[in-house]
């Protein structure tokens, strides 16, 4: 009668023990909501539909950023009427979410992934360093497209082209960099570089194809992830000081004038406390957007992804989610931006969990096996009946 009671309390607790950890997962989960939309004037083009995003990465930052839909705190003002089709404001000093849209839903970056490319290679690269550009950093280039102005040949600080990157989306200097921070492996090293960065800040849905965010097979980030970018990169003061400025020169090379960088990021004198922002835009990707602003000492992140040209543009979609998010109580939170540190402790108490759980089962095993045989045993006294012989191999006593 002990041993049962001894296998029944430890079933229980077996029992019992997926439940506690399971439920807390399930009871929050956010019902879909539309985002408010507002209609631009002139329908966009269709798009390829991304891969979709398993349910354990759409859970990273709490159950309620699990949605494609809407996720705003209980009691806030609704969230402004925008044409991006993701978008998340979150606060970088605490690491709350204040709301969002579509939070992990993948879609296509443009040249916001430019900032993955600074949070992999700004912190392993001498900003002193002088470097010449190759003519393969060049070459599947389109002369249309946002570049800084190096040439082939011309020697740059890796600082010149932090700044042509940042302030004038140059895809050029995103190639120079990406080669040079991808070191035996070149550019596509760099893009390696990224991708791991990406793993490394939990930005599960994110993926680079191209240092520069032009378009490239497989290549989508989500709102979420840019913040979690985002907050990586402003942490950083070099960072911070490239984003916030205005005008910057570049030396003059063989044959070739100065070039002047003037930052296209018009936010900064325009929206008080106004960080830094970096704009993206390709047929494919529409309009993105990421851009930090301050505030009584609250510094807020905008990202949004999928805008159009009107009725606002990216710029002032950024605009009215951030008065919406500097307008909310600052203990407002629908979920939180995950640390790498967090996400290690998550794996090892799960690890833990699992080790605890098997250990349990293994005793209840031990525990119960003996117990079998007795009352096996017990059942034959009370009929009558004979011992069976034993195999070599049942492990049973005569």
């Amino acid at each position: 009668m002990t041993t049962f009671r001894v296998v029944g309390v430890t079933l229980g607790i077996v029992l019992l023990a997926p439940a506690v950890v399971v439920s807390p997962m399930s009871a929050s989960a956010a019902p879909p909501v539309s985002c408010p939309k507002a209609q631009p004037p002139i329908t966009p083009p269709a798009t390829p539909s991304p891969p979709a995003v398993d349910l354990a990465h759409r859970k990273v930052g709490g159950d309620a950023l699990a949605t494609s839909g809407l996720a705003i705190p209980e009691g806030a003002p609704m969230a402004p009427a925008v044409t991006a089709t993701a978008w998340v404001v979150a606060d970088l000093n605490s690491g709350e979410v204040l709301g969002g849209c579509a939070p992990h839903d993948r879609r296509t970056p443009a040249s916001v992934q430019k900032l993955l490319l600074a949070a992999a290679l700004m912190p392993r690269l001498d900003s002193e360093q002088v470097i010449e550009v190759k003519r393969e950093d060049l070459a599947d280039l389109d002369p249309a497209s946002s570049l800084m102005g190096v040439v082939e040949g011309g020697r740059y600080s890796i600082e010149d082209l932090w700044l042509g990157l940042l302030m004038k989306s140059g895809n050029d200097a995103a190639n120079v960099l990406a080669r040079v921070g991808g070191g035996e492996r070149g550019r596509q090293g760099g893009v390696d570089a990224m991708n791991d960065e990406a793993r490394r800040l939990q930005a599960n849905q994110s993926h680079a194809a191209t240092p520069s965010g032009l378009d490239g097979p497989g290549q989508y980030t989500s709102a979420y992830d840019l913040a979690l970018i985002a907050r990586a990169t402003f942490a950083r003061e070099d960072f911070r000081r490239y984003m916030a400025t205005r005008v910057a020169q570049v030396p003059a090379q063989q044959g070739q004038p100065a070039i002047e960088l003037v930052n296209d990021n018009t936010l900064l004198d325009r929206y008080p406390g106004m960080l830094g922002g970096k704009t993206g835009f390709t047929s494919l990707a529409r309009q993105t957007y990421v851009g930090v602003a301050e505030q009584n000492g609250r510094r807020l992140a905008v990202t949004l992804l999928g805008a159009e040209t009107a009725p606002l543009g990216s710029l002032g979609e950024a605009i009215a989610l951030l008065d919406w998010g500097f307008a909310l109580d600052p203990a407002a939170s629908v979920g939180t931006l995950v640390t790498a540190e967090e996400e290690k402790k998550r794996a090892r108490w799960w690890m833990l969990t699992g080790l605890g759980f098997s250990a349990v089962l293994a005793l209840v095993l031990v525990v119960a096996r003996p117990w079998r045989r007795t009352g096996a045993r017990g059942q034959r006294r009370r009929s009558g009946q004979p011992a069976p012989h034993a195999s070599p191999d049942d492990g049973s006593l005569p």
